[in-house]
């Protein structure tokens, strides 16, 4: 074959396709995300990038546990580009493990306020939830009520109805306990939780639908199971804001990182970006009822009725998840089950 055929050949492989697609190298044309999260809460949203941009999301979905081993195991033969899950604690151990990647953005610093991200950028939150107080209308007055620490009283003995303590969203409420009023003084809340407990229930919607029924009178709760229950019923619930004079109601999030071992991090880091911003913030925290992380993104209407409230800002989610060791054997110290 002559000389000048092979620069012929050459020149035309450059030129082809496929040749072109490999060295854009980034410009992955699919994500694939590792999902905590139910599909139909993001499957709306994710299309919606998919119109905006051309890049496809393709799920992987599970429980947060079970995808943060997957990844380990994984190690860089992963396909996956970003973890997304609920409660920082679950991000917080995929940090522990070196499986996020530290972003430097200004879009997402800007749009997450401090106490809802990693310091390093590995992870980030994308909506709110707060854990909160739910009352039966018929028994108890708002002015009955007052701290988290107020249900371990006497005068709350066999009215209170719990969640178990196996769930991650009371490890991290527990955490947050301790960082506030030190290690002594939440367990004998905590303690104080479990005599004064009805029942204790294995989620959230069961605790409500006790507090309704009479079965117990008050129970902590995230928000958007009560948005879910009233969605479809009326019933004798509402929320109340404890801890207004001290250091505000319990917040958490769900939230997302960019995979180390991503071969599209520039790609997966704009996805994060456009999931923090104003137009998809609209839609992404309201799909399921929760707040949105960007604080110049407004709330729905079915969230904004249940009115404003001061949240734990001095609690850096961070450390929901340092803490969370300390949380489950205080708990179970007390035979909180």
């Amino acid at each position: 074959m002559s000389p000048n055929l092979n620069f012929l050949i050459i020149l035309s492989l450059l030129a082809s396709p496929l040749f072109v697609q490999a060295a854009k190298g980034d410009k992955a044309s699919t994500l694939v995300v590792y999902s905590a999260r139910k599909e139909q809460l993001v499957k709306d949203i994710f299309e919606k990038y998919t119109q905006e941009t051309g890049v496809e999301i393709q799920l992987k979905s599970g429980k947060a546990a079970a995808l943060i081993e997957t990844l380990k195991a994984e190690g860089s033969k992963t396909k996956a580009d970003v973890l997304l899950t609920v409660d920082a604690g679950n991000l917080w151990h995929a940090t522990q493990m070196d499986l996020l990647e530290p972003l430097s953005s200004k879009t997402l610093n800007t749009n997450v306020p401090a106490h809802l991200r990693e310091k390093n950028g590995r992870w980030f939150g994308l909506s709110v939830r707060a854990r909160t107080i739910a009352y039966n209308t018929d028994k108890v007055k708002p002015e009955d009520l007052s701290t988290y620490e107020d249900l371990a009283s006497k005068k709350w003995e066999g009215r209170v109805c719990l969640r178990t303590s196996k769930k991650v969203y009371n490890q991290s409420l527990v955490a947050m306990l301790i960082h506030e009023l030190g290690e002594k003084k939440a367990k004998e809340v905590v303690a104080g939780w479990v005599k004064n407990a009805a029942y204790i229930y294995s989620n959230d919607t069961k605790v409500l639908e006790a507090v309704a029924a009479g079965q117990c009178d008050v129970g902590i709760v995230n928000t958007y199971y009560l948005g879910r229950l009233l969605k479809n019923k009326k019933l004798p619930l509402k929320l109340f804001w404890p801890n207004q004079k001290s250091f505000g109601v319990h917040v958490n999030v769900s939230g997302a990182g960019v995979v180390k071992a991503s071969h599209h991090k520039e790609q997966a880091q704009k996805f994060l970006e456009w999931l923090s911003a104003q137009e998809a913030q609209k839609t992404f925290a309201q799909v399921n009822m929760e707040f949105p992380v960007n604080p110049n993104v407004p709330q729905s209407s079915e969230t904004a009725a249940w009115g404003t409230f001061k949240p734990n800002s001095s609690f850096n989610l961070t450390e929901a998840g340092r803490l969370q060791k300390k949380a489950v054997l205080l708990m179970q110290s007390v035979n909180y089950k």
